[in-house]
């Protein structure tokens, strides 16, 4: 299943790019996010695989979650504008990317010592807490910016960061829509906008993050993770330091997200409180896991692209289209004067589509709470008894 949806977002430009050119453009447009917005879901994406990672496999909620991913950033912007003692301007983006992420590791050790001292909704609340009181600090830092309230951007270098193999230039990719590279002819036949060569490249990191992740869960050590989950007490019983375990999965989940966060502030070439280090950050990844799966790791991406997807179709406008701008533009004049129950089509779509997204959004919540618990891929795991390729695996076994 994940070959299959690796290979549907490897195709998803030249899906939507056929697909928006053809005689159902208008319908494409409409219903299909746009590159710009995948790009989002990739990075966020990823963020909230690394909230799943330890919310999910050791039942330990990290509500304080945004502090790692805005860490990332700040460090990613920070360190392009030379404010950073000892890391130049000009550091390649993948080095930043591991700096970033081991700034969060230490953040995550030093919250994670203090913070599993606690258990349960203690927990969460404690790890809110220490999130908030960096979002404070943070929005009265000087040192960041002169109006630390409204965020920093990257001044201290024109060109885009670059995502390859650090110093060998024909290996990279400038990232960015505004600054990444194109690419015209590639094999003869293949060329990319600046805004796609962004999508692949932010792809490549989120999927080998993945990867490393999912090769840690299914090590011995992810094992105890889920032994934690399912009974801590059980688990000390037999020997295992619980509170080491657990530390280090915080510190492993603080590095991704820290990860994740480099690449948003790569891509947007900014980086504010309250697009990283606010707690509705956090709200965001809890949203997507449940959508997607708890204890899933993909499932996260799935619930956030569900979640951007449905976002984007029911937004009053933008680049992506949307439901109300297509009823707008293409329903007949005729249709929307006609009366209906005493008012307006026109009217009637005005006061259902325009600025409800969120109130959509949170009914549909509600309804996934209620019906879907499980999730996206919680569900179908459920359903396939284990992953599709273990079910695959087995059906071959039976008829060998």
């Amino acid at each position: 299943m994940h070959l299959g949806v690796i290979a549907f977002l490897s195709l998803y430009p030249a899906l939507h790019a056929v697909l928006t050119s053809s005689v159902l453009g208008a319908e494409a447009v409409a219903v299909l996010p746009d590159i710009e917005t995948m790009t989002a879901v990739l990075y966020f994406g990823l963020f909230a695989m690394s909230f799943d990672f330890i919310s999910g496999y050791t039942g330990y909620l990290s509500f304080g979650h945004a502090a790692f991913y805005g860490t990332g950033a700040y460090f990613v912007v920070l360190a392009a504008n030379g404010t950073i003692p000892f890391v130049p301007s000009g550091t390649p983006f993948m080095v930043l990317l591991i700096l970033a992420g081991m700034c969060a590791l230490v953040l995550a050790l030093l919250i994670g010592g203090v913070s599993f001292r606690l258990s349960g909704v203690y927990f969460a609340m404690i790890t809110l807490g220490f999130s908030q009181v960096l979002y404070v600090f943070v929005r009265g830092w000087r040192y960041v910016g002169s109006n630390p309230r409204d965020g920093v951007f990257v001044t201290g270098r024109s060109d885009g960061f670059e995502i390859g193999v650090p110093f060998i230039d024909q290996l990279t990719v400038a990232i960015g829509q505004l600054t990444g590279d194109e690419v015209n002819g590639f094999l003869g036949i293949i060329s990319l906008s600046a805004t796609e060569v962004t999508y692949y490249a932010i792809g490549f990191v989120v999927l080998l993050c993945y990867f490393s992740m999912q090769r840690i869960l299914n090590s011995p050590f992810g094992r105890i993770m889920v032994a934690i989950r399912e009974n801590e007490a059980r688990t000390r019983a037999i020997g295992y330091d619980t509170f080491r375990y657990k530390l280090a999965a915080f510190a492993i989940s603080g590095f991704f997200a820290g990860i994740a966060g480099a690449l948003f502030a790569g891509v947007r070439r900014s980086v504010s409180p309250d697009n990283s280090l606010f707690f509705l950050v956090t709200g965001d990844a809890l949203l997507a896991s449940i959508l997607g799966g708890f204890g899933t790791l993909a499932g996260p991406l799935y619930g956030r692209l569900f979640d951007e997807s449905v976002r984007e179709f029911l937004s009053t406008g933008g680049t992506g289209g949307g439901l109300l701008p297509y009823l707008r533009g293409h329903l007949p004049t005729s249709v929307l004067d006609a009366d209906l129950f005493g008012v307006t089509v026109r009217a009637a779509v005005e006061t259902f589509l325009n600025g409800h997204a969120s109130l959509y959004l949170g009914l549909l919540f509600v309804l996934f709470v209620l019906y879907v618990p499980n999730g996206l891929l919680g569900t179908i795991q459920k359903r396939s008894e284990g992953t599709v390729t273990s079910w695959l695996m087995g059906w071959v076994e039976r008829r060998r």
